[in-house]
């Protein structure tokens, strides 16, 4: 007797104990169950300020194995009521619902639930970061600086407002550098604003205010000219690079406030041949067959005395054999001795056809209701037709595929 009450107490506690240890384990994966990720099929009831985080622990190493980091985007409390209906058109509207309800539509992130707001999906802020702005950082070989300016323009009492903000990597003749900068108005070269002179610095940091005066129906027929010049131990006054800005493409309001920057140029020293000199760009496009002519500026033009008002423009024609292909204008600008144009033109040209093709870029000056005038011309194209520096950049232009070619060329008397 003893015995078998021994054995059934021994049985009766291994009975205990499975039972307590099943009891336990239910409890546990019910424990689990709430503090879990678990995809919604049925919508189910608001949890309590209590359950509303998981596991800490589960969402950082959720976090850490993402790429990004995500934001959850959720409904706030206001909007528990509502549910979200897809529209054939991807649209969605809001229809009326048990306010209990959570949102069948949309993934569930790690915490399916903040003080009652409802995650309904997660951001990715690197998708609506703005594009870094690398204007300071990223300079091309052969920099000689870099000019940033804002322009805004006042229509009622005709004010163009000209902000110098800073310039930045000028590379000076001495180790020492104190620059300042003139500031013109083309095609009005006798008078000009000026900054103060910055002292030892080679990225000076301007931030001054000029005003010109200029009407709304002459605005974009003129061009900002910035000269950045170095004043020496001895006063003396080096330039050191240009900036040059036509205003015919901008839409200047009070409204819109440009912010501008524009690497700086070496101005051409020599002085203008006898009719006057043109700079323009050329680039061959192989794969496409299209050849492009940047038509940039004028200088040193002879005009008609009878008629200094007249529109200034140049004609660019396209040849092949000496026949005319097709030709493009830019637009006319008053008369004026050194014209700014900045202007684009394209020619289908098949690369078999540059061996026997040439551009001829004509000056000529308009006047109403008389001829045109001519004020000189120039041709670049292959052996056959030129030679010399019109050569050279036809040259330079094929072994430079897709690449902008610019040089200046003078202009020859031609009627």
């Amino acid at each position: 007797e003893q015995a078998v009450a021994v054995a059934g107490g021994i049985i009766g506690g291994i009975l205990f104990c499975v039972l307590l240890g099943i009891t336990a384990y239910l409890l546990w994966k019910r424990f689990c169950r709430l503090f879990s990720y678990e995809k919604l099929i049925n919508p189910v009831k608001t949890t309590n300020a209590n359950a509303i985080f998981q596991d800490q622990a589960n969402s950082e190493i959720q976090l850490k194995s993402t790429r990004s980091r995500s934001v959850p985007f959720i409904i706030p409390p206001t909007l528990h009521g509502r549910d979200w209906i897809h529209l054939t058109n991807e649209e969605q509207v809001q229809e009326d619902r048990d306010p209990y309800m959570t949102p069948q539509s949309g993934p569930r992130s790690s915490f399916h639930s903040l003080a009652g707001a409802y995650v309904v999906g997660t951001i990715n802020p690197d998708l609506y970061k703005f594009p870094e702005d690398k204007s300071e950082t990223d300079f091309p070989d052969g920099n000689i600086g870099r000019l940033w300016f804002s322009i805004e323009y006042e229509q009622e009492s005709e004010r163009l407002l000209v902000s110098l903000i800073k310039v930045r990597k000028l590379q000076p003749p001495a180790d020492s550098c104190s620059p300042f900068v003139k500031i013109y108005l083309l095609p009005d070269e006798r008078s000009y604003l000026q900054s103060k002179t910055k002292r030892k610095t080679l990225n000076p940091q301007f931030d001054e205010n000029f005003v010109f005066q200029v009407s709304s129906k002459m605005l974009l027929q003129r061009t900002l000219k910035f000269l950045v010049y170095h004043v020496d131990k001895q006063k003396k006054h080096h330039l050191l690079g240009q900036v040059i800005f036509p205003l015919k493409n901008e839409a200047l309001t009070e409204d819109n406030k440009l912010v501008i920057w524009r690497d700086l140029e070496k101005e051409n020293l020599e002085p203008p041949s006898e009719h006057g000199d043109i700079q323009f760009s050329l680039s061959y496009n192989d794969y496409l067959g299209r050849l492009t002519v940047v038509v940039l500026r004028a200088r040193g033009l002879k005009l008609q005395e009878e008629s200094p008002a007249a529109g200034v423009y140049v004609k660019v024609s396209l040849m092949n054999h000496n026949k005319f292909i097709k030709s493009k204008k830019t637009a006319a600008l008053l008369g004026t001795p050194n014209p700014v144009y900045n202007e684009t033109f394209s020619f289908k040209a098949d690369q078999t056809e540059l061996d026997t093709a040439s551009l001829s870029l004509s000056v000529l000056q308009s006047n109403k209701g008389e001829k045109t005038h001519m004020l000189g011309r120039v041709v670049v194209g292959p052996f056959m037709y030129t030679r010399g520096k019109e050569l050279e950049h036809w040259n330079e232009m094929i072994s430079k595929p897709k690449e902008l070619v610019k040089r200046w060329h003078a202009l020859c008397h031609s009627t």
